[in-house]
């Protein structure tokens, strides 16, 4: 008797959270459910394009306060993808 009251029991559970499930995925394919994703989706996707446009501008920021600080000493500027092009021991004369 113990053992039927075990399996009816785990029985209506496995049902429950299937019910649950298919009820949830169906809700999701409802035009409002279908909306909420797409608004969850713009919306991570614009907090990831403004997260990124931030640290652009932060990034030009310091790269430009380094030009700056660079050209008040009269130093020379290599750019990013020259810098191997610049012989530091000469004053920056090219190689």
């Amino acid at each position: 008797m113990v053992k039927r009251i075990f399996w009816l029991g785990l029985g209506l559970a496995a049902g429950a959270i299937v019910v649950h499930q298919v009820a949830r995925r169906a809700r999701k394919l409802t035009p409002g459910g279908i909306a909420d994703t797409a608004r969850k989706s713009a919306v991570g996707a614009a907090d990831g394009a403004r997260s990124f446009m931030a640290e652009v501008f932060d990034t030009m920021h310091e790269r430009e306060a380094e030009i700056y600080q660079a050209m008040a000493d009269g130093q020379l500027i290599p750019s990013d993808d020259d810098e191997d092009d610049f012989d530091t021991r000469e004053g920056g004369t090219r190689r």
